[in-house]
């Protein structure tokens, strides 16, 4: 109210300025007179109205508030019709979606991709897949998990990879684009890795195919933009693969993740007893040369405290969330990646250890109210 005071101030001057110099037709002499006496003139009846310049003006000014406020109001209101059409526009698109996840519960890239489904309240079906006989995807050539599939009408596909998940659903709901045509921005290549191994890649999976005007109303700047991809790929490159060599890190801990990843995943019996223990043993060594293969510390402890407190210095201080007041597609990323650890060891060692432990908990509060 004060700014609108300040603004709205010259308004009120100037209209005083006008009935005090310029006189409406019509008025009669004595009604002039009056006018003049209130202007600083010499007429007779100056004395008595030595209080109108003062009057007028606070009436102004007064009804430049009103006026302001009304104007204010109108503006609130209509930004709210627009968020409840986005909203319901939103709700639309995903409604006409049904969508099915192929997953193991544990595997963080998994967990990214149900992180950003919860957020967004996209409704779908999970599939545990058996990740010995993997029997689930035996329709797919493509052999890994996350595997979506998404029913749009009459039309069927499937996605892989989950930031080409994540980009093509935000994609669609943004745009309203066909999820038909936005899945070929997304194109996979065959390449080979650092270990000599053909693996599948999938172009432009950080990038979400908007216009001009859709990635300014998403993003404000290109700034944001950039720095959400970059974050996006440091997860991917980098945050997840500390987490083996972190849950992995002693024969304790190792036996304390295999429980826990048959608990959550689908076994049989005899698969499960033999999955905890050998499984645990085998990963216990693999972990080793993880470690060995990404230059981690003796203590990989150290390298998941460094890798949390680098995101919260890029978080910052003056927002919440580094997509500021609400989560973006990077803090889905990291806090699906973080997840999995939830109940071991290296989790708690996290939250104690380094400073990531507010984010982390106004993630679960964000994802927890998401609308269902």
């Amino acid at each position: 109210m004060a700014q609108a005071a300040r603004t709205l101030w010259p308004v009120g001057h100037t209209l005083a300025w006008r009935l005090g110099g310029r006189f409406p037709s019509g008025l009669s002499a004595q009604s002039r007179a009056g006018f003049a006496g209130a202007a600083g003139g010499s007429g007779p009846t100056a004395t008595a109205r030595q209080g109108s310049p003062r009057l007028l003006g606070a009436a102004a000014l007064a009804l430049g508030g009103v006026l302001g406020l009304y104007h204010t109001a109108r503006w609130h209101l209509r930004a709210q019709d627009l968020r409840a059409q986005r909203s319901a526009a939103q709700l639309s698109l995903s409604s006409r979606l049904q969508l099915t996840l192929y997953q193991y519960k544990t595997c963080p890239f998994c967990s990214k991709v149900r992180a950003f489904l919860d957020f967004h309240a996209l409704p779908y079906q999970v599939v545990e897949v058996n990740p010995v006989r993997r029997a689930e995807i035996k329709f797919s050539s493509y052999r890994k998990v996350p595997i979506l599939l998404a029913q749009e009408g009459e039309s069927l596909q499937q996605l892989n990879d989950s930031s080409v998940i994540i980009s093509a659903l935000k994609t669609y709901l943004v745009s309203g684009q066909p999820l038909e045509d936005i899945i070929t921005y997304y194109p996979p290549m065959k390449a080979v890795n650092d270990q000599g191994k053909e693996v599948t890649e999938f172009c432009n999976k950080y990038w979400l195919m908007l216009d001009e005007k859709e990635a300014q109303r998403m993003y404000g700047g290109k700034e944001a933009r950039t720095e959400e991809m970059k974050w996006r790929q440091w997860a991917d490159d980098w945050l997840v693969h500390l987490i083996s060599p972190n849950v992995y890190r002693t024969p304790a801990e190792a036996l304390a993740s295999f429980d826990y990843i048959v608990r959550e995943g689908k076994f049989g019996a005899v698969e499960g007893t033999v999955a905890k223990y050998l499984g645990a043993a085998a990963m216990y060594f693999i972990s080793k040369r993880l470690k060995s293969r990404h230059h981690l510390q003796d203590d990989v402890r150290e390298d998941l405290y460094e890798a949390a407190n680098k995101w919260v210095a890029a978080v910052g201080k003056d927002r919440p969330f580094l997509g500021g007041q609400k989560p973006n597609l990077a803090d889905l990323a990291v806090y699906g990646v973080l997840r999995v650890m939830e109940g071991l060891e290296a989790f708690d060692d996290l939250m104690h250890h380094s400073r990531i432990q507010p984010w982390y908990l106004r993630m679960e509060k964000a994802i927890a109210e998401a609308p269902q």
